[in-house]
């Protein structure tokens, strides 16, 4: 078979969501009339279309043929890491499409761009965890970045939104631009962007002061789209600005496309420099659970709060990463698939809830006494936020004694017991929303207002979290540990 068409049949995802998006983009410009009917027809057709095109990239994920596969040059490989990867961030992607809908509905916001923006975005994310070179690492980064800096100013007419995308497109910027010169300064020194080239370039053991710097760069472009600290600063003020579906989107997809992508070149193109990177990844991870279980303490707005969850979970998952073994990154893609379903979960409660007024659920206080409005959305709320906190049998225990376990392991005993301790530390704000919910009066009074599609995903994400998710604890960790393998070539 031709090498182009070899190619082309790889990155058969990838392609499936390049045609499908142009489509839905064509879709909503042309089928869209100027009455409110038609664009809520649009926007529902457009969100429903984005979902079986996303399932079909699924498909051709899972109907790929096992192994190895390099297409384009050297620039594209599908193994089993990415295809684990991608069908977790397609997963996401549909579920923040579906969650959102009611939202599009509404008739502020009856816009089909939202499903056509999360498409490009979930195709720069396919591409972001396939790369195997640093010209199509940014490529797709920045497919997925462009879409994401539109997506946190998506409500134009609010202030808040706008300063959202406006901070998040400028930190952006600088954040590629540093990645881009740390690509610079390790291109000279290994003369080639492929990472098997650079591994090559390194094995030798030698090692140049402009590589060094190159690593530390990259690292740090790439530590600013999993807002590892120091490189959080733009996350609390986008969470909260940007739309409530947005931030549940940013909280999940993109977070497993970055975390992925930063293994990918740290484990493969930089393997013989594991000692050096290995001090800054385990700096990034101690930094993250530290800053993200203290500062989320003072906050008062939900989705800062889960902002700065994500920053202490992100240092969880770095603690496995850190580890630098195939156990490590095993730990590192179970933590990933559970804190997806359980920051979801979290995002659909609030979307699932509206005040009498008919306005959004965003201050911790606007869910006192919501056990007694809302008993089955209390529940549901709980046990993510105990699962988040890591108290066992739930869900959540389990990924953090993976990583936990792994670290100890690699022989990083201190690095545990930060981690233990900062996972101690953000039980108390989690323990603080369980308890405004079932111990404070109501002042406010929510009713559920989010659709029966979003009930669902709510009931199913929170009986995965529940200590029935046990259940699945097997075929997770048989998936994880086959995609780690494979980054490791040992499949």
């Amino acid at each position: 078979m031709h090498p182009t068409m070899t190619s082309i049949l790889v990155a058969a995802p990838e392609l499936v969501l390049t045609v499908g998006s142009l489509f839905l983009l064509m879709l909503g410009t042309f089928g869209g009339g100027t009455k409110a009917p038609d664009n809520r027809l649009t926007a529902r057709g457009v969100t429903v279309a984005a979902v079986v095109i996303l399932g079909i990239a699924g498909w051709a994920v899972v109907n790929a043929e096992p192994g190895r596969a390099v297409a384009f040059n050297g620039l594209y490989v599908a193994d089993g890491f990415s295809g684990f990867l991608k069908l977790l961030i397609l997963g996401a992607a549909a579920a923040s499409m579906v969650l959102a809908l009611p939202w599009l509905e509404q008739a502020k916001t009856l816009r089909f761009e939202y499903p056509v923006l999360l498409s490009f975005a979930a195709l720069g994310m396919c591409m972001m965890v396939s790369a195997d070179d640093m010209l199509s690492l940014y490529v797709g980064l920045e497919l997925q970045s462009l879409a994401a800096y539109v997506l946190a100013a998506f409500h134009r007419g609010e202030g808040r939104s706008a300063e959202a995308g406006l901070k998040y497109f400028v930190l952006g910027a600088l954040a590629s631009g540093i990645l881009l010169y740390g690509v610079t300064l390790v291109y000279g020194f290994a003369g080639t962007t492929n990472f098997g080239g650079i591994a090559l370039a390194l094995s030798d053991g030698s090692r140049s002061l402009g590589m060094v710097f190159g690593l530390v760069f990259i690292v740090a472009g790439l530590a600013f789209k999993i807002s590892a600290v120091p490189f959080h600063m733009w996350t609390p003020d986008v969470y909260e600005g940007a739309p409530t579906p947005v931030a549940a989107f940013f909280s999940a997809a993109p977070k497993v496309a970055a975390i992925g992508l930063m293994v990918r070149v740290l484990v493969t193109a930089f393997a013989p420099a594991v000692f050096d990177w290995q001090q800054i990844v385990a700096f990034l991870s101690v930094a993250s659970m530290v800053l993200g279980a203290v500062a989320a303490i003072a906050q008062t707005n939900v989705k800062r709060l889960l902002a700065y969850s994500s920053i202490a979970n992100i240092g969880f998952a770095l603690v496995g990463l850190t580890a630098a073994t195939p156990a490590g990154i095993d730990a590192l893609l179970f933590y990933m698939v559970v804190y997806v379903a359980m920051t979801l979960g979290t995002f659909m409660v609030l979307m699932q809830l509206r005040t009498r007024e008919g306005l959004p659920v965003e201050a911790m206080a606007d869910l006192a006494g919501l056990s007694r409005s809302q008993p089955r959305l209390a529940l549901a709320m709980a046990v993510f936020m105990f699962s988040l906190a890591g108290i066992p049998p739930l869900l959540g225990f389990w990924p953090k004694l993976a990583v936990f376990q792994a670290v100890i392991g690699a022989g990083l005993i201190e690095l545990a017991v930060i981690g233990f301790v900062a996972s101690v530390v953000a039980a108390f704000y989690y323990l603080r929303l369980v308890k405004v919910m079932y111990f404070d009066a109501d002042k406010v009074g929510l009713v559920s207002d989010g659709g029966l599609a979003n009930g669902v995903m709510i009931l199913g994400a929170a009986l995965f979290c529940s200590p029935i998710g046990m259940l699945a604890l097997a075929p997770i960790a048989t998936a994880t540990g086959r995609a780690a393998a494979s980054l490791f070539g040992l499949d």
